[in-house]
């Protein structure tokens, strides 16, 4: 027997779905619709009825929502009504038709984008991709200002977002979405790139380390950052990596030990390393480090102290004259501090050491007669600061003592690498499984980076010895922790007048030989390969693990 109750239902389902379409057709018909206020009344009503007149509804209200305006309040939560629905499927095709009420009514793109974010949690996978679908019809309908109401889910600092899912829901669209698809959806190219980046700009004022690296890696793909870009571009990128370094604050010093702003600093000196090489300058980023960092080096952890000391050797080749005249003294006394003596006891750290000297030259090659005071170097520019006529001698000696010393330290280690890069062969040839290979693999591979350490350090030292040494300036010199470069044409490059000798990329003769192997060793650890090694010190550790902590609102920059 048929239920009684069921026949009544279907029969007052297809009443409502007759009527529905007896509205429809009446507006689809009609030449002025905006007299058609009762069918479109209708239309809103019987979406309060049965599940399939919700979702046939759902269809009509966004359908003709531009003609009635007077409506459009009404229209408008009717729809979210429809989407607040228990049934998927009436939820579904609620999402689907909120693109169409701005199609022709583009004052309501901002509220329907604040609909659809509060959506792109939904449990559902076929709601989920219904929100984003809908999302990104909202983007091609209008992506100015689609990308406007997007970002401001993500916030600013004077904007904060109050939901942090949200937020980390709209940030994950917006990687996942809008970024592969710049070159569809950035059009016209120029003026919608100019607004994500002010857009990037603003919201990077408040994000995690991940985040902001998410940001820099998108800005910089932009074509108006491109190859070709003017270098204004590359020191537009760079403000922005300075503000998020907090280069106008000054470092804490009672609080070192808290390694969330040196951990910012050093990965913003790296995002900007590209941008000073395209003619972007480096010069706030270098006196904070001599007004700020240097003068508190020794208070920081021994792992931050070498992450410095890299981030200061890669950026020197890129700093002005003025610059390398006003950081040259602190490079200078820390030069003194980690060169030991002769017979001193002091420790020897190589890979300080490397760093350093690689930053002297760079920037004595900018400012060469900057080193007659600091030095007692006899460099003749014909300019006052030359200052000739007095007496540095004592600097001289001091300096080449700590050469002399350093190189017979990095001399023995050699000899001590090389016949442990011989025990090391020796083993692989008698291990049997894959973890002792893997073991002895990674030991040579430390050792080879010793070894072009102890190459880089040789070559530095050997022409600071002379009265008028020439600086090295040019890229002769590859730091032991970065990718070995190709064999290429040796530069020229000198300072101070006359023609360097030629240096191979580590060092010359043997020790160039020694020194060659795998690149790309950013971090990897030498410590066993090279500590042990000093006038009755013990070699010290060294290491890194850079990471960003909290900042702003809680999250970690981590």
């Amino acid at each position: 027997m048929n239920d009684p109750a069921a026949t009544a239902t279907a029969t007052d389902d297809g009443i409502h779905i007759e009527k529905l379409y007896e509205f429809g057709e009446r507006l689809n018909e009609s030449k002025d619709k905006s007299q058609n206020v009762k069918d479109y009344q209708g239309i809103m009503d019987a979406a309060k009825t049965s599940i399939k007149a919700k979702q046939l509804a759902a269809q009509l209200i966004p359908r003709f929502f531009k003609f009635f305006p007077e409506l459009s309040s009404q229209a408008v939560e009717t729809q979210i009504d429809l989407i607040e629905q228990e049934e998927l499927g009436v939820r579904v095709q609620a999402i689907r038709g909120l693109p169409l009420f701005c199609k022709d009514t583009p004052e309501y793109l901002s509220k329907i984008v604040d609909i659809l974010v509060q959506l792109l949690a939904a449990e559902e996978i076929v709601e989920r991709d219904a929100v984003l679908k809908a999302l990104m019809s909202l983007l091609r309908q209008d992506v100015k200002a689609s990308l406007s109401a997007l970002f401001k889910h993500i916030g600013t600092v004077e904007e904060p977002s109050t939901d942090e899912l949200i937020r980390e829901k709209v940030l994950s669209f917006v990687r996942d979405k809008v970024f592969p698809l710049k070159a569809e959806l950035l059009r016209p190219q120029e003026e919608m790139e100019r607004h994500i980046t002010d857009l990037i700009k603003k919201s990077s004022e408040d994000v995690t380390g991940a985040e902001f690296r998410m940001f820099m890696d998108f800005l910089k793909k932009l074509s108006i950052f491109g190859d070709k870009a003017p270098s204004e571009r590359m020191k537009e990128l760079v403000g922005i990596i300075e503000g998020q370094a907090d280069l106008d604050s000054a470092f804490d010093v009672t609080h070192v030990s808290d390694t969330d702003h040196i951990d910012r600093l050093i990965s913003c000196l790296y995002m900007a390393l590209p941008f000073f090489l395209r003619g972007a300058s480096s010069s706030r980023f270098l006196n904070y480090l001599n007004k700020h960092i240097i003068p508190v080096f020794d208070k920081f952890p021994e792992e931050r102290k070498l992450d410095l000391l890299k981030a200061l050797a890669e950026i020197s080749p890129f700093t002005l004259p003025q610059d390398s005249r006003q950081i040259l003294p602190s490079v200078v006394q820390l030069l003194k501090k980690y060169m030991p003596r002769r017979k001193s006891g002091e420790e020897m750290n190589f890979t300080y050491v490397e760093c350093l000297l690689y930053a002297f030259h760079h920037l004595a090659h900018k400012a060469p007669n900057a080193t007659n005071s600091l030095c007692g170097y006899k460099i003749v520019t014909g300019q006052p600061s030359d200052r000739l006529g007095e007496d540095f001698s004592e600097f001289y000696t001091d300096l080449t003592e700590r050469l002399s010393s350093v190189e017979d330290l990095t001399r023995a280690t050699m000899k001590k690498l090389t016949q442990g890069m011989a025990e090391h062969n020796k083993a692989m040839a008698a291990a049997k499984s894959d973890e002792a290979k893997d073991n002895i693999k990674t030991q040579k591979q430390n050792t080879t980076t010793g070894l072009r350490t102890c190459n880089n350090i040789l070559a530095m030292t050997k022409p600071l010895h002379s009265k008028t040494p020439l600086f090295i300036g040019d890229k002769s010199i590859n730091l032991s922790w970065k990718e070995v470069a190709k064999p290429s044409v040796p530069s020229t490059t000198v300072s101070a007048g006359g023609k360097r000798p030629a240096t191979t990329a580590n060092g010359s003769g043997n020790m160039e030989k020694k020194g060659r192997g795998a690149g790309g060793m950013h971090n990897q650890l030498v410590n066993r390969a090279l500590e042990g090694i000093s006038y009755g010190g013990r070699g010290s550790p060294r290491g890194r693990g850079r990471g960003w902590g909290g900042r702003g609102r809680g999250r970690s920059f981590r």
